[in-house]
């Protein structure tokens, strides 16, 4: 889901991720020195395309929210600003837990299974930020066109941040078992530190993975889902919980008021 960021890595940078590099030299390189464009010819290593803008963006943030662009759960991640996104993932150029936490609600949820569509064999749900984010009626008072401290005493984003925080720890906790694991440098200064699994471990934590964690659905997840979604409902000034035909009457009624303005 992320890679390190070669956009601006000069080439003895690169050079220091010895696997990713020597598949680039051997499999991308010769075909690279073939493209018309002299910026990829000359500069085989780098990424064709620097997302300039998503980079624009990002830059002055220490993370942002992520989420699969394909796939069967829903989720959201928080990504370390330091590493980019690559073209698997949707970018959320925010950084506070609380559209973090509105984002990653069943209500939210709902509004993007249904404005979005499916792709494969399963119909795996498949987030469109047109459609799915920029429709979105978020709380008002609480919309990601107002910078994080417009709402930073507001209680209701106090209580929606709490829970979100909750939920990502406990989730971390699950997937990096600090037992199982040990925290070792990035070979280039400067990156997150790389999660390694201890001795007599790696096994066990290959199969930590998110799908993992949501196919179970535990219950002490699906408590801390449930306290967000509260929580957010709280901030609509919604009595939880709703079905789901109702959130997206409500939704889309909230969508056409706004739309009108």
């Amino acid at each position: 889901g992320w890679v390190i960021d070669f956009c601006a890595m000069s080439l003895e940078e690169s050079a220091l991720f010895e696997l990713p590099f020597e598949y680039v030299n051997r499999v991308v390189r010769p075909v690279r020195e073939k493209n018309n464009d002299r910026q990829r010819r000359e500069r085989w290593w780098l990424f064709g395309r620097s997302n300039e803008e998503l980079r624009t963006a990002t830059a002055s943030l220490n993370r942002f929210i992520t989420t699969v662009r394909h796939a069967k759960h829903r989720l959201f991640e928080w990504m370390d600003s330091r590493v980019s996104a690559d073209t698997a993932l949707v970018v959320v150029a925010r950084d506070d837990d609380t559209t973090f936490g509105v984002l990653h609600s069943h209500i939210h949820e709902i509004w993007s299974i249904r404005l979005g569509s499916a792709i494969g064999v399963g119909n795996d749900p498949r987030y469109t930020p047109t459609t799915c984010f920029e429709t979105f009626p978020f709380p008002e008072g609480l919309t990601p066109n107002l910078p994080a401290s417009a709402y930073a005493d507001d209680p209701r984003a106090l209580r929606i941040a709490d829970a979100a925080r909750a939920l990502v720890e406990a989730r971390d906790r699950w997937l990096n078992p600090p037992e199982w694991t040990d925290r070792i440098p990035e070979v280039v200064p400067g990156y997150p530190d790389r999660i390694v699994a201890k001795p007599g471990f790696e096994a066990e934590l290959k199969k930590r993975t998110l799908t993992n964690l949501y196919n179970a659905r535990p219950a002490w997840l699906d408590h801390l889902h449930r306290d967000l979604d509260t929580a957010v409902a709280t901030a609509y000034g919604w009595q939880w919980p709703l079905t789901d035909d109702e959130i997206l009457k409500r939704l889309f009624e909230l969508n056409q008021t706004r739309s009108a303005k």
